[in-house]
């Protein structure tokens, strides 16, 4: 076989793309948070959480490489490094950058072909909501990545959010370096008026009505309305293949709803 025979993915969207390329095999530890498909928890070893990893348990299964992500995994990567083992750190932050991890995975371990495939799948089924919504009434939508302080949702969750045929509020703050750039005034909210909010606290359960609950949110259309809706943090707070199939497709669902709530009666 092609390149490295042992990996760890020490984030959720490597694991799943392994498995949708058929190389899973190769696989013999996972972040904690891994949960696609549902078969990983009970096949591979879980080693690690997101900021922080169990080094000497990732060093015992002698991974002849180590898959990470972004800057908040650096100091894992590091000492790693330090241990000899050979680390490759993702940094996507869009559907442009989902793609090319994917390619890219695909090379390292000599399934170039199957991640064509996997590509020209999830660009598919992009192009099919992106159609579908075409027309379309386009709801303002509020993406809540974490409640206490808010923060909005980064690019490729707001990119998602306008291919099913939604406006990001806060699109302008989606593509800062780190989560800070993201942080929310309740205000800001109230003011921009979203008539759908949809939540996706990472690794608790959305409490709708805590939301609604914050002074003077019962201002804004989408509380008025009941239109709060949790997307499940696994679907689209991981920048994978979920975002661009299930993910995508729960955010379109709950945009359509409120887009056909809002259609003037005739």
């Amino acid at each position: 076989m092609i390149g490295p025979q042992r990996i760890i993915c020490l984030t959720e969207e490597t694991v799943e793309t392994l498995y949708l390329l058929g190389a899973e095999e190769r696989i013999v530890g996972v972040t904690g948070y891994a949960v696609r498909p549902a078969r990983v928890r009970r096949e591979k070893p879980r080693v690690g959480a997101f900021t922080s990893a169990d080094v000497p348990k990732i060093l015992a299964l002698e991974p002849d490489l180590v898959l990470t992500f972004s800057d908040l995994q650096a100091d894992i990567a590091a000492d790693l490094i330090r241990a000899g083992v050979a680390v490759h750190g993702f940094n996507q932050r869009d559907v442009a950058g989902i793609f090319e991890m994917i390619r890219t995975l695909g090379a390292l371990v000599g399934h170039i072909a199957q991640a064509d495939a996997l590509i020209a799948e999830l660009e598919s089924n992009v192009a099919r909501v992106r159609a579908t919504a075409e027309g379309r009434i386009r709801p303002r939508v509020y993406f809540e990545e974490w409640d206490d302080p808010p923060i909005a949702g980064i690019a490729w969750v707001s990119e998602v959010i306008k291919i099913a045929g939604g406006v990001d509020v806060f699109a302008d703050r989606a593509r800062a370096q780190g989560a800070k750039g993201r942080i929310l005034d309740g205000r800001d909210v109230i003011a921009a008026r979203p008539d759908l909010i949809l939540a996706s606290w990472c690794g608790k359960k959305v409490r709708a009505e805590k939301i609604a609950a914050r002074p003077s949110w019962n201002q804004i259309p989408a509380v008025a309305q009941g239109r709060i809706i949790e997307v499940k943090s696994p679907l689209v707070l991981a920048p994978g293949p979920a975002a661009l199939s299930d993910g995508l497709a729960a955010i379109a669902a709950a945009i359509a709803e409120t887009a056909n709530a809002m259609e003037p009666v005739a």
